[in-house]
């Protein structure tokens, strides 16, 4: 009966850290794409220091949860106690600081603020030139999304024009409404928007209308964050209990 227990104890505690494993794949890739994605989106990252290392602590933590899971698996298969017990110790540590990020992440996030990202805009933007890297972030940004500025086509009224262009007003073309909301999608009337025709602008900020998109993705973010502990603990219980009953 005691062996029955343990195998199914073993093959538990395979099943949680293939999980974890699972788990710490997905954290990798996703660090990897925010860090060396070629759009551009590591230059609004950069730009803000709470995201740069967010980016590069994801990164950290999937790398960890990748070794960590793989090391669990061994180690249940194996029945052997060394890498069971290294296993339980290091992801203990690593649940503590999940939960210490998770805590820091709630009482800091009040840093990503309208200001913020309207400084930066007014700071680094520089109108319809592409070769900027920040530029066509937003501009890409603002096209995909039928928005303008961070708050609306005020945001550009304080914009240095590009030197040597000609001016015709101040909100960019990448405010102008299109038919279809894409780099090739045709304007509804380019010259009239940029004239200053409210009626040919996307009047909404983009601060607004991404928030209102990525709500739902923020709850299921949490959730996940949760899966992922409980995860982790049950593992570490899977681990002890595998480790007392190993002779």
């Amino acid at each position: 009966m005691e062996g029955d227990c343990l195998s199914c104890m073993k093959y538990l505690m395979f099943l949680f850290n293939f999980f974890i494993f699972l788990g710490g794949a997905c954290l990798l890739g996703v660090g990897i794409w925010v860090i060396v994605d070629p759009t551009g989106f590591r230059e609004i990252v950069a730009a803000n220091p709470l995201l740069f290392t967010g980016a590069y602590i994801m990164l950290a933590m999937g790398a960890m949860l990748f070794l960590l899971g793989f090391l669990g698996c061994c180690g249940a298969i194996r029945e052997n106690k060394c890498l069971l017990l290294f296993f339980f110790m290091f992801i203990l540590l690593i649940f503590l600081a999940e939960l210490s990020a998770a805590i820091l992440a709630f009482i800091f996030r009040e840093n990503l603020t309208r200001e913020f990202f309207t400084k930066e805009l007014k700071k680094h933007y520089v109108r319809n030139n592409d070769t900027d890297v920040f530029s066509s972030t937003w501009n890409s940004v603002m096209i995909t999304f039928a928005c303008c500025g961070v708050n609306g086509p005020e945001d550009f009224e304080a914009v240095p024009p590009v030197p040597h262009l000609p001016l015709v007003g101040t909100t960019p073309e990448a405010c102008c409404q299109r038919k279809l909301q894409s780099r090739e999608g045709m304007f509804v009337n380019k010259d009239a928007c940029l004239a200053g025709s409210e009626r040919f602008q996307n009047r909404q900020g983009c601060y607004t209308v991404i928030l209102n998109s990525f709500e739902t993705y923020v709850y299921l973010a949490g959730a996940l964050a949760i899966g992922v502990l409980a995860i982790e603990l049950f593992a570490m219980i899977f681990a002890m209990c595998l480790f007392r009953g190993i002779q």
